[in-house]
């Protein structure tokens, strides 16, 4: 796992660090900045509060729009699924570690 990088993105003003392979920096870069767009447009109604619940709702969202699209395969939802739970894994972990610096 040697092309492995740290690379540090913001999601609504707050900062993450994420491991990432340096081939995939790019679509990670482009991720974080949809994921922050729509996490502001949903804090922006002022219907969800707190952040964890609007990142619940912005990949909701998401997932839903990807698994709703005519004609996807088995194996676009498979990659998709797999997608939605790195990203999970990666913002539980982002967020724990933000917890125990705030203690």
């Amino acid at each position: 796992m040697a092309d492995l990088s740290t690379l540090t993105v913001n999601i609504l003003d707050r900062e993450f660090r994420v491991n990432c392979p340096k081939s995939e920096q790019q679509n990670l870069i482009d991720s974080a900045a949809a994921l922050d767009r729509r996490m502001r447009d949903i804090r922006e109604t002022g219907r969800v509060i707190g952040v964890d619940r609007i990142a619940i709702m912005a990949a909701l969202n998401l997932a839903s729009e990807l698994l709703s699209t005519e004609g996807t395969s088995t194996t676009v939802i498979d990659t998709v699924n797999k997608s939605i739970n790195r990203m999970q894994e990666k913002i539980e972990k982002s967020l724990n570690e933000t917890e125990e610096l705030n203690f």
